[in-house]
Formats: structure tokens, sequence, C-alpha cells
């Protein structure tokens, strides 16, 4: 029997909400915060030029706008999402609650106010909260919805981008298709918050590719389970998203699961959650590139086991099946059949769903088609040792301090530095920080940070101009009386 909690069957009190927001208010308030604004407004051919547009409006690109509102930078979150719905917890996401411990902030950037925690005790109370287990996933959701209202973030839904180009006088320009038709918007920079396949999709093994498409998916595809009722389906991999896959179409009547799994084992320790320390997410940047590669290496090769929650929620149906032991050889249709060889023999399934992670892969973005080719990543900055071979780390790109691309051949794509990654890629240069809940405030911060210092750097000469022209008094005149002179002889004596 599952161990998950799921969200209390009380109502949600509205009042304790409201009290919460007003806490939230006072609490913003007394911090000064957000500062006044500090950068002047700018045009270019008569079209405004936007501080910071921001790709993606899921749990990293609301946390990176209110960092960047700490700071006093306005950003604009574009979307191809209906309203509510951005990121996969809605969507595509399957798992009844998250793996991340209930106590972790998230992207609630320093405000108590602001956290899941107490969002859920204003509407449930203290007992609730000391009786839940793991966060159910559509009340993270939920969360969100809510955090995304009371912190006024600007996102503009239903949008998608579909190109993105530095320019040489320094702005990006930002092409998208919306509701209403094309649109074109010019920026000072722009965050990518993309998720979890930021740069790239679904990792699709090549045996898949001659299987008529609809036969298969992919764990991450949104596909409608209940057309599983009845048939024999086949789970590649071993991951959180294939248990979830796996549970999900037995709970929708599949006739029957098989999890063909590579390992003669299942991982049983998560080592990421060994590496949570705070001197890692402040100094993982910081690290040689031979050490970063090192740790991330070897959580990779470890792998994360999938959640105990997850694995007994597939396993407490009679129909499932685990092989362990049991990589695919060979796929391919005969009819409607799919028909799987592996060493233990062969399998036929009605549907396969392969659970096989996501790779970095440019030609899956055509919107990135202008800079993918100037990217500077690892594969060309740091050849690790044989038995450190990871394709995944070589793809990543290099990153500057404020997550910014770096071109691979200095010149040949100015204003490629605008454009940063806060997204899972940039996990090699950052640590993961971009991305999953326990350090996305950490990232939102730094990200934050640097792009304050890059717009002052580059807009010194009018901070400047404007400290010689400032001319607010402290003093009035009238704030003391002159001391009478002295007298001729004492001055002749002195």
């Amino acid at each position: 029997m599952s161990t998950a909690t799921h969200a209390p069957h009380s109502c949600p009190s509205a009042t304790g909400l409201a009290a919460l927001e007003q806490r939230l208010a006072q609490d913003l308030l007394y911090l000064g915060l957000p500062p006044r604004p500090w950068i002047a407004p700018s045009t270019c051919g008569n079209q405004p030029v936007l501080d910071v547009v921001i790709v993606g409006g899921g749990q990293a690109g609301l946390a990176a706008a209110v960092g960047l509102a700490h700071v006093g930078i306005q950003a604009v979150i574009l979307d191809r999402a209906p309203t509510d719905f951005e990121g996969p917890w809605a969507t595509t996401a399957r798992m009844e609650t998250l793996r991340s411990p209930k106590e972790l902030v998230g992207p609630a950037m320093g405000q108590p106010a602001l956290t899941f925690r107490a969002w859920f005790v204003a509407q449930f109370g203290t007992a609730a909260w000391d009786a839940l287990d793991k966060i159910p996933r559509v009340q993270w959701m939920d969360y969100l919805r809510w955090f995304r209202r009371v912190t006024r973030v600007d996102v503009r839904n239903t949008t998608t981008v579909t190109q993105i180009v530095p320019r040489p006088d320094g702005l990006v320009r930002v092409e998208a298709e919306t509701a209403t038709g094309p649109s074109v918007l010019l920026a000072r920079r722009v965050v990518l918050a993309t998720g979890r396949d930021g740069l790239g999709g679904p990792a699709i093994p090549g045996f898949m590719q001659a299987l008529p498409r609809h036969l298969w998916a992919h764990s991450s595809d949104p596909n409608d389970y209940a057309l599983l009722k009845g048939l024999r389906v086949g789970v590649i991999g071993a991951g959180s998203s294939a248990m979830d896959s796996a549970a999900t179409a037995l709970e929708m009547g599949a006739r029957s699961v098989d999890l063909l799994i590579r390992r003669k084992d299942l991982p049983r320790i998560n080592k990421s959650k060994g590496s949570g320390v705070a001197g890692l997410t402040h100094g993982h940047h910081d690290l040689s590139d031979a050490d970063k590669w090192q740790l991330r290496h070897y959580i990779n090769s470890a792998q994360v086991p999938p959640p105990r929650g997850s694995t007994l929620r597939v396993s407490r149906h009679a129909n499932a099946h685990f092989h362990l032991g049991c990589p695919v050889q060979e796929v391919h249709a005969e009819g409607n059949t799919v028909v799987v060889r592996t060493p233990k023999g062969k399998f036929e399934f009605d549907f396969l769903i392969v659970s096989t992670g996501f790779v970095i892969d440019w030609s899956r973005r055509p919107e990135f088609a202008a800079i993918a080719p100037h990217i500077h990543v690892w594969s060309q900055r740091y050849q690790p040792p044989a038995d450190q071979h990871d394709q995944e780390l070589a793809d990543s790109p290099v990153l500057g301090p404020a997550f910014e691309f770096q071109e691979a051949s200095p010149g040949t794509c100015p204003g490629l530095s605008k454009v940063h990654c806060f997204c899972y890629p940039a996990t090699l240069s950052h640590g993961a920080v971009a991305g999953d809940i326990p350090n996305i405030s950490d990232g939102a911060r730094r990200l934050a940070a640097g792009i304050a210092s890059h717009f002052y750097r580059e807009d010194f000469s009018q901070h400047f101009a404007a400290l010689q022209s400032y001319e607010e008094p402290e003093l009035m005149g009238d704030e003391w009386v002159p001391a009478p002179a002295l007298p001729a002889a004492e001055t002749a004596m002195s």
C-alpha cells in the first residue's frame, strides 16, 4: 500500500489565506521590497525595450521574476501554456506526490509567508500539516497558482517563443506566436526557464526509430492513459517517471504492465541528497572543472532511485511485472503488436511507454537556431578521464556567473551573453539550483544579482551622471548658528 498522504478533505479557509496574504504584504513592506526602480526606461525605434524577458512560467520562471523584482528589475514571462497550466504539474506529470520533503521552501525567495507550508497551514491548519507526508502533485500546482497571483508576476500565456536573436546593439529580439498573432519584443536580457528538457527534448533510443508512432509514447508526452484500458503495456526504464507511467496505466485499467529494466537491481540510495549542503549550493560554480565534472558524473552514474511510494504504487498491482537485467535489444511492429526482444525473451505489447529521460538537442528547438551554433559547451572546454565519459555533461553549456551563455568563438555571436540559461542544463556549471525545488530560490537570487550587476555596469555613465546631478539636501542651513568672530586681539595672539 502506498504511504502517500493526500490533501485534506476539509474545505480550505479563505479567511486564513487572506490573513496570510496580509502578512506577506506586511513582511514585504518591512523589508522595503520591492525597491524603487533604478533602470531608466528605453525605446528602440519607438518600440519599448523590456528589461528582462523570461521564457517559461513554471516554478523556475516565477522564482526568477520575483528575484529580479527584489532587486528592482522588471521582468515579463512568456509561457506557451494556458493560464494555470504552466510547467508539468497539471499536465504531463503523473506522480501522486512530490519527491522533495514537504519542509523545503522552494521558490519562496526568503519569505516565510510565501512558502508552501504557510499556504497549506493557512487553509488546513497545523494538525493537517503534521499529518501530511509528501506534498500532493496537484496541490503543488495550486500553490504555484497562488504564488503567481500574490506576487503579481507579469505572465503572458498562450505565447510560444519562435526565435531568440541577440543583436549587435546589445538588445535581444524575441519573436513569438500569441493567441492574437505574431509578436516581436525587444529585451536587454532573456532568461530561459524552460525546465528539464529546456535545451532539447525526450531521449528516444535508436531502437524506437522504426516503430509506428501510434504504438508508443515517451513518458513526458501528454497521453490519455484511459486509452490503455485493457491493453498489454510495456514500460522501458525504472526511474520515477517510469514508475509513475506504469502506475497510471495500471490505475486506468491496463490488462498488464511489464517494466523492462536494464539494471540487475534498482538503485537504493539517492546520492544527490548527500550533496545537499550550503557549501555546494554556493560554491559549485567556483569549483575546478575537474571537480565539477567528477561530482556530477558520480551522481549521474549512481542514478536516482524511484521514490518508494511511486514504486509501491506499481507493485501493489498483481498484474505489474518487474523484469530486472532485461535490456531492450530490438523493437519492431507486427501489425498493431509491439514486439520487444531482450536477453530474457520476447515480449508482446499493445502499447509501449519509453521512460528514458531527456537530452540536449538544439535541432529540436528551432527557437534557438540563431544562437545554438555559437554556444560554448563543455566538450569544447574539458576532456574528462576515459572512465568519466558522460554525454549529458559533454553537451551542457558553459555558463558565466549569472547563468549567461558564452561564445565558443569570441566575436561570432555578439550579444549571446545577454541570454541566460536558468534550466536543468545549467547544472554542471552552477549545481542543482536552476529548476529543482530544494535550491531554486538560491539560484534565482544568483541570477538576479548577476543581471543587476550587468545592468549597472552597462549603464554606469547614466548612474554616475545621476549621482552628480543628485541635489536632495540633507541640511537646510538653519540647523546651527555660526559662532561670532573672535576679537581682533585674540586673533592676533593666536
